[in-house]
Order: C-alpha cells, then sequence, then structure tokens
C-alpha cells in the first residue's frame, strides 16, 4: 500500500492493491469515533474522486470510502475487462485492506447500478442502500436520446467548451445555481478511452430488475425531477420492485442534484441512515 501526495480536500489519498487491481482510493474520517457506519460509495461513470469529494466533506459524523474505478482518475488502467460481479468482489478487497467490515453502500448513475449488486452480492456486508439518479440496468426508461448520445462522449470531460455548450441537456437544474457549472468542471479529470470503454462494457447485458426482489436491505431512491439522462420514472421503477424502499425526487434536480442540492441531499441522507435500527436489521445484527 503506497500513499500519493494528491488530496482531495481533507481525505486520505491511498494506491491499494485489490483484486488483482491497483486502485486509488479515497477515504475520510476512518480513525475517529462514530455511532454509524461507514459509507462505501461507488461513482458515476468516467468520474474521478474530486468530484464527489464535496458529500464526503460534509457527512463530517461518519466515515466515508470511494475508489476512481480503473482508467479514471489516477487509477491505472485496466488490464482486463471487469463486470459488475468482479468490481463488487474487489470494492470487499478494499474493505479488508482498511478494516471494514459492514457499510452502508451508495452510488450515483453508473455507480447505482454497481450498488445495487454489490447489496445483493454481499448482503453480509451491507447494513443500508442509497441509490442515486440510477436505474435497474438495461430494463430502463431511456433519457432524451440526444442527451444519452453525449453523455457516452468521453471528450465531455476533457473539453471545456464542449462541456459548457451541453451543460444544460446534461445536468439540467445544475446549471440554474450560480457557480455550480464551474465548480464542477473544476474537479473532473479526463478519464483513458480503455477506462472509459471498459465502464460502457461492464453493464452490457446487465439488469438488476430480476433479483430486486430478494434484496432485503432498507433503500432510499433519489432522483431528479428534471433529470435528462435518468428520468425519475427509473426510480419508481426501482422503488416498485425493492420491498423496504422509499422514493424522494428533487424538484430542479438535474442528473447531479446529489452536489448541487447539497443541504437537502445531506438532509435526506441522515435521515434515511441515521433512523433506528429495523426489527429485520435488528434480527440480522443479532
Amino acid at each position: 500500500m503506497t500513499r500519493s501526495k494528491k488530496k482531495a480536500m481533507t481525505a486520505t489519498i491511498e494506491m491499494i492493491e485489490a483484486g488483482g487491481r491497483t486502485l486509488r482510493v479515497a477515504h475520510w474520517r476512518l480513525d475517529e469515533p462514530s455511532d454509524h457506519p461507514p459509507i462505501l460509495f461507488f461513482n458515476g461513470i468516467g468520474a474521478n474522486i474530486e468530484a464527489v469529494a464535496p458529500l464526503a466533506e460534509r457527512l463530517t459524523d461518519r466515515g466515508f470510502v470511494m475508489f476512481d474505478m480503473p482508467g479514471t482518475g489516477e487509477s491505472p488502467e485496466p488490464s482486463v475487462p471487469y463486470n459488475p460481479s468482479t468490481i463488487s468482489w474487489t470494492a470487499t478487497r478494499i474493505l479488508d485492506r482498511l478494516g471494514l467490515d459492514e457499510v452502508d453502500v451508495m452510488g450515483i448513475s453508473w455507480g447505482g447500478a454497481i450498488a445495487q449488486h454489490f447489496a445483493l452480492q454481499h448482503p453480509g456486508r451491507t447494513r443500508r442502500v442509497v441509490l442515486v439518479a440510477t436505474t435497474a440496468g438495461m430494463l430502463m426508461i431511456p433519457g432524451d436520446p440526444t442527451a444519452m448520445a453525449k453523455m457516452i462522449d468521453p471528450s465531455r470531460y476533457s473539453d471545456p467548451e464542449f462541456l459548457n455548450e451541453l451543460f444544460m441537456s446534461l445536468y439540467g437544474g445544475m446549471a440554474k445555481r450560480a457557480g455550480s457549472k464551474a465548480e464542477h468542471l473544476g474537479k473532473l479529470t479526463p478519464p483513458s478511452p480503455l477506462g472509459f470503454g471498459y465502464q460502457l462494457l461492464a453493464m452490457m447485458g446487465w439488469s438488476s430488475l430480476p433479483a430486486l426482489p430478494f434484496l432485503d436491505k432498507e433503500v432510499l431512491i433519489m432522483m431528479g425531477a428534471e433529470d435528462t439522462l435518468v428520468p425519475p420514472i427509473n426510480g419508481s421503477i426501482l422503488a416498485a420492485a425493492i420491498p423496504n424502499s422509499r422514493l424522494e425526487i428533487f424538484e430542479d434536480g438535474g442528473h447531479l442534484f446529489l452536489l448541487t442540492h447539497g443541504d437537502e441531499s445531506v438532509a435526506c441522507l441522515r435521515e434515511f441512515l441515521d433512523a433506528p435500527d429495523t426489527e429485520a436489521e435488528l434480527k440480522r445484527a443479532a
């Protein structure tokens, strides 16, 4: 395990060998006492740690862990393709290296799909689940075709002019808040073409929908009302399939409402994650 000199705000950054991969891992407050399990966070496609670091910074009462996927941020390029099963298993190896057993699992967009898979594959390490602006995979209601086509173009990360031009169609309500555009642009690092391509490839043919009725966890689903990439009806589909779930729609929220609607998002997260354990959770812990 080696330490990187770079810091994502107040995070500890480490290059960790896990599951045959070397990944750049950020974690916050793991050495501080807390009444809450840490959050394991899975990022959106092509996004690096710094893009979501503001959320981790605000959740000051608990630990937070996330990592750059292979070929994104400062994680080395993948040598072979991967899928939700292998990356979920790799995440457990990271938790092992950090000495963590049970976590609350959270993911946004592409990462929300991985969060679903992790919770289904590793229920013993999952307490609660938060799904943000995401879908059940291939069995989804697609967003605006133009916005979707732009979303899979990796140049949106490396070309500021291109990103500025498409900002409203990609992020909806995010562009309405002063300063949010510039703040987000400054935190993005272009993924490598191979890393970006392997993230797209990982989800080909994948769907969680047949397994979601068996997801025996408390689940919070958060969607943006103005999300043109992942229409909020996908949240309704998830909520209908997951027995112990609740759906929250953020008005004026685009795809990245988690960052643009920071106060509302953090309040919603805390209300859900800090609620007393349910009877089912107490029985599992006994």
